[in-house]
This record gives structure tokens, C-alpha cells and sequence, in this order.
């Protein structure tokens, strides 16, 4: 597969502890990420931040935090994002934590697959 051009990058920003049916919400959307057949989903894990309640979450270790800020991202063509949009939302619903999910312009240098498996 190769992608180029304009495509739509969604950004989720979760707690790490965020959990939908026992499992890590952002394990959730890498997973349904993955069988919505999208180009691919990273995760990176913050070390410090605060949401819509202004609490600091924070890996300092006087501040021992089990609730550190974890970022997703995914990029592919707008349709494939689209279609996606609707499943975030019910993981959010289900899971009844908070979060944000932004969604932005991206240019596409190069993605190709690996010829490895």
C-alpha cells in the first residue's frame, strides 16, 4: 500500500488509565484502528499534562501518577478517517472516560509498506 497527497491526521489525547472493558482505551482504538484496515496508529505516552479538570498528571516521582497523558495518532486518506470518526466516538461513549480528539490537514511525504513480514 501507498498513500500520498493530502490526507487527515486524528489525534486522540486519553488518560493512561482510561479503560474500555478492562482494556486500555488507547488499545481500543489501535486495535479497531487496525481492522478498519487504516494506514497505522501510534501511541506515545506523555509525561505531563492536564485536561478539562485541570488536574496535573505528572511522572515526577514525588508526584507518582498512574494516570499519565497518552497521545494517538493516525493518518490516512480523509474517506478511511471518516469512516472511522463514528467508532472513536462509541469507544469514548462506552468507556465514559474523557478525552479530545482533533483532526487536522496532513501532507503525506512517503508511506510505503514494508516488503518484510
Amino acid at each position: 500500500m501507498e498513500l500520498k497527497g493530502e490526507a487527515k491526521l486524528v489525534r486522540i489525547f486519553v488518560g493512561e488509565s482510561d479503560k474500555h472493558q478492562h482494556i486500555p482505551v488507547y488499545e481500543k482504538i489501535v486495535i479497531e484502528a487496525r481492522k478498519a484496515g487504516l494506514a497505522g496508529a501510534t501511541v506515545f505516552k506523555g509525561v505531563m499534562g492536564f485536561g478539562s479538570n485541570s488536574r496535573i498528571h505528572t511522572s515526577k516521582i514525588l508526584r507518582l501518577s498512574e494516570d499519565l497523558p497518552v497521545i494517538i495518532e493516525i493518518v490516512d486518506e480523509f474517506e478511511k478517517i471518516e469512516k472511522f470518526l463514528p467508532v472513536l466516538h462509541n469507544i469514548f461513549e462506552e468507556a465514559d472516560c474523557g478525552g479530545l480528539i482533533t483532526m487536522e490537514k496532513a501532507d503525506i511525504i512517503k508511506y510505503i509498506a514494508s516488503k518484510q513480514k
